[in-house]
C-alpha cells in the first residue's frame, strides 16, 4: 500500500512554523509530506512519488545532496518518527519547549517540530529571512518563557557553527564581552541544546560546558531521524556497532529507505535478528558502549602510496593558533595518485599551515594545495559545504597546472 505526498514550498522568510499543522496529519496518518525551499526539488521528489509510490505509513521525505552530491530522499515512517521523540525525550528528563534554529525542510528542524507536536508543546522559531546571529537568538529564547508549571524545559537544536558564532562571533563581526555573556545567559538557561550536524571542536566545547551551558553532541543522519547517539551514548532502543571500522546504527529509529532508489536502498539499510541497520559512511570505535566517530570511510587520502585520514589532517591543521575549521580532501593527481588540499578558515597563512602539518606528520602529507578564508563555506543546515569546497579546490589545481604548463 502506498500514501499520498504532499509537496510543501518553504521559501526563506516564510513562516517556519507553517510545517507544523501538515505533519501533525502526516503523524496522524495523513498524507506524507515533503518541504524545500527549491521547487525543482519538489518536482523531483513528487515525480518519484508517482513512479515508486510512497510506502504506507511514511510521514515524511527528507530530501539532501548527501556527502557525495547523489540527491538522496530518505523516507521517515511514523513509527522511527515516534521512536526517536520518545527516547529524546527519555535522554533529555522529560518533555520541552524547543527553539527552532534551523531549516524546518532538513532533519535537525524537522525534528524539532515532530517532537514539540509529539509533546504536546509549541516550539519557537528564529526568523530565517536573516542570518542567525545572537540578537536573533535571544530574541526567539525570551519567547520560550520560563519553565511551564507543568514541568516543561526548554530546549535547542544547534550545529556547531551557531553554537561559535553565539560565544565567538564571526571574523568581520566578533562579539564584544557584554554580548558574549548576554548570549552565555541565554545558552546556560536552557535545559539541553542539542548540537549535531558537523564535527564539533574540542575547544569550543570546552568553553561552552566550561561556562555552565549544558551542551549534549548528537550523532546521526536523516536515516536514523537525526541524532540518536548523545554524547556517545545511543538512545534508548538504538544499537550502534562497529564493523571493519564501519559505523552501523540499528533500532526503530532508522527509516524505511530512498524514495525511488532500491539499489541504494538495498546497499544502505538491511534487517538482521528483526532489527532494521543503517550502513553509514563513518568510521569509528566503540569501546564500553561508548561510540566515538573518526572520520568517514571515504576520506582516506592516498598520495604516492602513503595513507592518511582526511579528518587526522583537518584536526591538525586547527590546531595551528588563529585557526577556527579546516577542510581536507584528495585530489587527482597524475603523478601522487591524490594531492592533499586543504580548506582553513581563520588567521593563518599556506606556508604556516604546511609548515605545521610538515612537523608534526611529515613533509609528504602536508597540503600541496592550501586556500585560507575567514569561515568555510556552509550549507543552510550548518554544515560545512564539502561538494562546493572540493570543486573550487579543483579549480584552483587546475589553474595551477595550467600556470606551471
Amino acid at each position: 500500500m502506498t500514501v499520498d505526498l504532499l509537496p510543501l514550498l518553504t521559501p526563506r522568510g516564510g513562516d517556519p512554523l507553517a510545517l507544523l499543522r501538515p505533519l501533525a496529519a502526516a503523524l496522524d496518518g495523513g498524507s506524507a509530506i515533503v518541504a524545500s525551499p527549491d521547487p525543482q526539488v519538489l518536482a523531483t521528489v513528487t515525480a518519484l512519488a508517482e513512479q515508486a509510490g510512497v510506502p504506507d505509513g511514511t510521514a515524511a521525505v527528507v530530501s539532501t545532496s548527501g556527502s557525495s552530491g547523489t540527491p538522496k530522499h530518505t523516507l521517515l515512517p511514523v513509527t522511527a518518527l515516534r521512536a526517536s521523540a520518545d527516547a529524546t525525550r527519555d535522554r533529555l528528563g522529560g518533555p520541552g519547549r524547543w527553539l527552532l534554529a534551523l531549516p524546518g525542510h532538513y532533519v535537525a528542524g524537522l525534528q524539532v517540530l515532530s517532537r514539540s507536536l509529539l509533546d504536546g508543546t509549541v516550539p519557537v522559531a528564529m526568523d530565517d529571512a536573516v542570518p542567525f546571529d545572537g540578537s536573533g537568538f535571544r530574541a526567539a529564547a525570551a519567547r520560550l518563557g520560563t519553565a511551564h508549571p507543568d514541568g516543561n524545559r526548554r530546549y535547542a537544536s544547534l550545529v556547531p557553527a551557531q553554537l561559535a558564532l553565539l560565544l565567538d562571533g564571526t571574523p568581520d563581526r566578533p562579539v564584544d564581552a557584554a554580548e558574549r555573556a548576554a548570549n552565555l545567559a541565554v545558552l546556560t538557561g536552557l535545559d539541553a541544546v542539542l548540537l549535531g550536524g558537523a564535527r564539533a571542536d574540542p575547544g569550543l566545547l570546552a568553553r561552552a560546558r566550561g561556562a555552565g551551558v549544558r551542551v549534549i553532541t548528537t550523532y546521526g543522519m536523516s536515516e536514523t531521524c537525526g541524532g540518536c547517539v548523545y554524547d556517545g551514548v545511543p538512545l534508548s532502543g538504538v544499537r550502534a556497532e562497529v564493523d571493519d571500522g564501519i559505523v552501523r546504527l540499528g533500532g526503530p529509529v532508522v527509516a524505511g529507505g530512498y524514495l525511488g532508489d532500491p539499489r541504494g536502498t538495498a546497499a544502505a539499510f538491511t534487517e538482521r535478528e528483526g532489527t532494521r541497520w543503517f550502513i553509514t559512511s563513518d568510521t569509528g570505535t566503540l569501546e564500553d558502549g561508548l561510540l566515538t566517530v573518526t572520520g568517514r570511510a571515504d576520506d582516506v587520502i592516498n598520495t604516492g602510496g602513503l595513507k592518511v585520514s582526511a579528518t587526522v589532517l583537518a584536526q591538525t591543521i586547527e590546531e595551528l593558533p588563529g585557526v577556527r575549521d579546516a577542510f581536507v580532501t584528495g585530489l587527482p593527481d597524475p603523478l601522487w595518485g591524490q594531492r592533499v588540499a586543504a580548506w582553513v578558515a581563520g588567521s593563518t597563512t599556506a606556508d604556516a599551515v604546511r609548515a605545521h602539518v610538515s612537523a608534526r606528520l611529515g613533509g609528504r602529507l602536508a597540503p600541496k594545495l592550501v586556500r585560507c578564508t575567514d569561515a568555510l563555506p556552509m550549507l543552510p543546515t550548518g554544515k560545512p559545504d564539502r561538494q562546493r569546497m572540493i570543486e573550487d579546490l579543483n579549480q584552483m589545481a587546475a589553474q595551477w597546472a595550467g600556470q606551471e604548463a
